[in-house]
């Protein structure tokens, strides 16, 4: 998942997002309500972890401004407020899920998971084409049988390929999609990716290039 972080607090906001990177989700992060409400309009993300008390912005107005402008995007309120009456106030304004502060990694992870379960484009199972399985619930890729070790940018495009199968994907799609906005990664970083990705698939067994270069626009995984 695409995975923006709302959050003033860097102590809080830095170790989750480590945390969830190592989860193979894509994370960016802001620190103001009305900067978390521009970089929520380019329509990328996913899910929004929303922090209650921001500045500029607070988290229950820019939830209910995000409803207001049709965002399908999952939120997660995250605070402190602990009370009934704060937890109705920030479901009514739009809030999917609210976990309060401090939490357990793991059990944000969780919540993660099972708001994922309950959105279909999100959840997904196990993605096959031809001998190549994917496995989005214990990130397990194997072919032919025999599984692949993948780091982790590796797996996420395989993946993106796998969920958008015999269409061209353009480079700068990739670079939306998997790459965090503050690390700009050019596209000799993709090629590096994708040459790695075809040199374990053929390690594994695979007798041509599962992804075929698409001349001066991008990618496609080869019809199976």
């Amino acid at each position: 998942m695409r995975i923006l972080i709302i959050e003033d607090d860097s102590r809080i906001a830095k170790p989750l997002a480590e945390y969830l990177r190592r989860q193979h989700h894509i994370v960016d992060i802001t620190t103001d309500g009305l900067e978390g409400w521009e970089w929520s309009q380019s329509g990328l993300y996913e899910l929004i972890l929303l922090d209650l008390m921001l500045p500029k912005l607070d988290g229950i107005t820019l939830c209910q401004r995000l409803r207001a402008a049709s965002s399908n995007a999952l939120i997660l309120m995250l605070t402190a407020r602990d009370t009934t009456g704060d937890k109705i106030v920030g479901l009514d304004a739009g809030a999917d899920d609210y976990l309060i502060k401090p939490f357990d990694l793991k059990e944000l992870a969780a919540r993660i998971r099972a708001l994922a379960r309950r959105t279909p484009q999100i959840h997904s199972p196990i993605l096959i084409h031809g001998e190549m399985q994917l496995d989005p619930a214990t990130q397990q890729v194997t072919y032919a049988g025999s599984i692949l070790s993948l780091t982790p940018k590796e797996y996420m495009i395989l993946e993106y390929f796998l969920r958008n199968p015999n269409q061209v994907v353009t480079r700068s799609a990739i670079l939306d999609k998997l790459w965090e906005l503050d690390k700009y990664s050019g596209e000799g970083s993709i090629k590096t990716h994708i040459t790695n990705l075809r040199n374990k698939l053929r390690a594994s067994g695979s007798s041509s290039d599962l992804i075929e270069n698409i001349y001066g626009i991008g990618y496609r995984l080869r019809h199976k």
